[in-house]
């Protein structure tokens, strides 16, 4: 049961721009940093990211968006609960981040 995980991000207004820029780098290099504890391998599938362009202008004030891709619950549940390099990630951005939302889906479940 493969399990989409989208994250957007509003950054602090007055973060300069190559913060926001090593902020979106580290959050791409989870799909390498964070490992499995029983496999020790790369086990988050990081589809991609980047900065809003939609013209509709429904964003919400939201400026980031990344989306990643776990196999099944428990690897995305030890992701947010466990991941040393997820929660190290945490740290990293909640000074620079004013904005976080998060929605997960499985697909065709609706």
């Amino acid at each position: 049961m493969t399990i989409y995980h989208i994250v957007l991000f509003k950054f602090k207004d007055l973060v300069p721009a190559d913060e926001d820029k090593d902020a979106c780098n580290r959050m791409l290099a989870l799909s390498t940093k964070c490992l499995h504890p029983t496999t020790k391998k790369a086990y988050v599938k990081i589809l991609g990211g980047g900065k809003d362009n939609s013209p509709e202008g429904l964003q919400n004030g939201l400026t980031h968006a990344f989306i990643a891709q776990f196999e099944n619950e428990e690897d995305r549940k030890y992701y947010i609960e466990e991941d040393p390099a997820h929660k190290e990630f945490i740290v990293s951005v909640k000074d620079i981040v004013d904005k976080v939302q998060v929605i997960d889906f499985t697909p065709g479940i609706f």
